[in-house]
């Protein structure tokens, strides 16, 4: 779980990522079906194209799998220091700390766009609206790759990796028709459970989502 902005009662994203730093590389290392949505982005994108990844933790494994697919990437994030680290483990990519929910892309957008668990610390309606404004950064004949944990979760308080913070999330159908709403064709999504590397970490069911506009 990457995220941006403050829920209703924890520590705010900015907060929480500051202090995890680098720790959260190593609990999350190798999630496969992070690893199998880059490589499908890969795939598809013409050398140069440019990328936006959202919520840029530490940049790996995704920025720095698209530097070294060829790609002009940009990544944000709320946290001062993930933006720090990434800047340090991935020089080939651009980080900026900025907030999803404000963020303003360059003229016509991007072909393609990651976000791999960025909007899970942040009211509800803050997660419709940050998921339609990615959509709408997608240029045409690009591509979304998306992943988050699903469920119709609203203002939830929960300990993760030792800090108390208040999540949100939407079911998978909505994250669908949100998608789908915002003029991107779905072409493949299933979930999985994945079990984070530590003594105390659960299971955590994933949604993966991939996505395109048409040209």
């Amino acid at each position: 779980m990457t995220g941006e902005e403050r829920g209703a009662g924890g520590a705010s994203a900015a907060e929480v990522f500051d202090a995890v730093g680098a720790r959260y590389e190593e609990v999350f290392a190798g999630v496969p079906g992070q690893l199998a949505a880059l490589d499908w982005l890969a795939d598809r994108l013409p050398p140069g194209a440019r990328v936006l990844d959202v919520g840029s933790g530490t940049g790996r494994p995704a920025a720095e799998r698209l530097v070294r697919a060829g790609f002009d990437v940009t990544g944000i994030d709320v946290s001062a220091e993930m933006v720090r680290v990434a800047r340090e483990r991935v020089p080939g990519a651009r980080f900026e700390r900025a907030d999803v929910r404000t963020f303003e892309p360059p003229a016509g957008g991007y072909d393609a766009v990651c976000a791999f668990f960025p909007l899970l610390v942040m009211d509800q309606p803050e997660v419709a609206d940050s998921l339609t404004r990615m959509a709408s950064w997608v240029a045409p004949g690009g591509a979304l790759v998306l992943a988050t944990v699903p469920g119709d979760i609203r203002g939830l308080d929960i300990v993760w990796m030792g800090h108390r913070v208040t999540v949100s999330s939407l079911s998978a159908e909505e994250h669908l028709r949100l998608l789908a709403g915002a003029g991107l064709e779905v072409v493949h999504h299933h979930t999985a459970v994945y079990r984070p590397h530590g003594p105390d970490a659960g299971p955590e069911e994933h949604l993966y989502v991939h996505a395109r506009r048409p040209a």
